[in-house]
């Protein structure tokens, strides 16, 4: 996913800098003048507000005062309400979590059930997640593996991959089942192989940055991990969006692509989608 924190300290820094512009008194006719402006944007943005609010300034709010991370504070959510060894149990506690608690900024049950539902479909002997966060999509694609299935997740903050590890082993899944990578996706795709023993990719799910799905798909290409036939999805491709990564899909002649529309788990009202992707072959 896209973690709030890790745009966050750059975004402050940056209004700290900044020369902001003198700008005399406004006369309250002029600001009457905006007036019907400004409450037209907060009622046409209303929901990307409440967004803004509850990732950026009650998170951080809360990770003052708590002293501990989102995440953090969802782990101990979920150890204290849910079933160890219930992977189902584990995903509504975090939905449950997020809508009631605190904006997870994950998945969510809605794209959960496409993830689950094309997983089931394909029976991929190897999943590749770029991405992990707290776990829940890692959960999901374990839940739904074909018998002998293995999933390889790779997170890159380490602090967050030790949340989603314990989250993933309280579930009931072994290294053999899910394996968890700490490192960016740009230096670990090009170890898959000699490493990790990764020959072939039959579904991947691109989870991480936006920003970052053009390139590590190039990368999956150039080092053959992606066979014939692979499913590829790419979250968040319509919010934040990636489209970059959408042009070059279906531009380039390599892949067959469909977009699932959907909003985000609990602002419905903000439109994202999950892109289908389906390699065929290099061209």
């Amino acid at each position: 996913m896209w973690p709030v924190h890790d745009w966050l300290p750059g975004l402050c820094a940056w209004l700290k800098e900044t020369p902001w512009p003198q700008v005399e008194t406004m006369s309250p006719a002029i600001a009457l003048a905006f007036l019907p402006l400004v409450v037209t944007l907060l009622v046409r943005y209303r929901h990307y507000f409440r967004l803004l609010v509850r990732t950026v300034l009650l998170r951080s709010l809360r990770d003052c005062l708590s002293g501990l991370r989102i995440e953090e504070r969802a782990f101990s959510y979920v150890l204290t309400h849910a079933l160890p060894g219930d992977s189902s149990h584990i995903l509504t506690t975090l939905d449950h979590w997020s809508s009631h608690c605190e904006y997870l900024s994950h998945m969510g049950p809605i794209k959960g059930q496409i993830l689950m539902r094309l997983v089931e479909e394909k029976a991929p002997a190897c999943v590749l997640e770029l991405g992990t966060y707290c776990g829940y999509s890692t959960l999901l694609i374990a839940r739904a593996l074909p018998p002998g299935g293995r999933l390889l997740t790779v997170e890159r903050d380490p602090h967050t991959a030790a949340v989603a590890e314990k989250i993933i082993r309280l579930a009931g899944f072994d290294e053999q089942t899910v394996e968890l990578i700490v490192g960016s996706s740009e230096e670990v795709i090009p170890r898959l192989r000699t490493q990790h023993q990764l020959s072939r990719a039959d579904l991947v799910l691109l989870a991480h940055r936006p920003r970052c799905y053009l390139r590590d798909l190039q990368l999956l290409e150039g080092h053959a991990l992606l066979p014939a036939g692979a499913t590829v999805l790419a979250d968040h491709v319509l919010f934040p969006g990636a489209p970059r990564f959408l042009q070059y899909t279906k531009s380039c002649g390599r892949y067959r692509c469909r977009v699932h529309h959907t909003g985000l788990p609990d602002f419905p009202a903000i439109k994202d989608g999950i892109a289908q992707l389906t390699y065929a072959g290099p061209g």
